[in-house]
């Protein structure tokens, strides 16, 4: 199972990270139907309150991180969060390839 890992700047309000994966989320309802999102949609925010992790393991997940990085390149630009694919499985510490809020200075 493979994840994505998302950090973000001190500047993004977090309020507004959580209004883009739900915009995401309605996004990928679309596509896919409301229950195959809620079964294969898989995400949690990080303790640090920094980093979200979002399942990229199905289809509902990869089409979910696909919307969800381009909602917030469009709304905060490229520079104001960093995103690492990791091949662990989500919800799992990593082994050192986690985006940290330093890799975005």
């Amino acid at each position: 199972m493979s994840s994505h890992r998302y950090v973000f700047k001190q500047t993004v309000p977090l309020t507004a990270v959580e209004s883009s994966l739900i915009l995401a989320l309605w996004s990928c309802e679309s596509l896919h139907g409301e229950a195959h999102v809620q079964l294969e949609a898989f995400y949690e925010f990080q303790a640090d309150g920094r980093g979200l992790v979002i399942d990229s393991g199905t289809d509902v997940g990869q089409d979910l991180n696909k919307l969800f990085t381009g909602l917030l390149q469009r709304e905060f630009g490229h520079a104001a969060f960093a995103v690492v694919r990791q091949a662990d499985e989500l919800f799992r510490a990593s082994s050192g390839q986690a985006a940290s809020v330093s890799d975005l200075t």
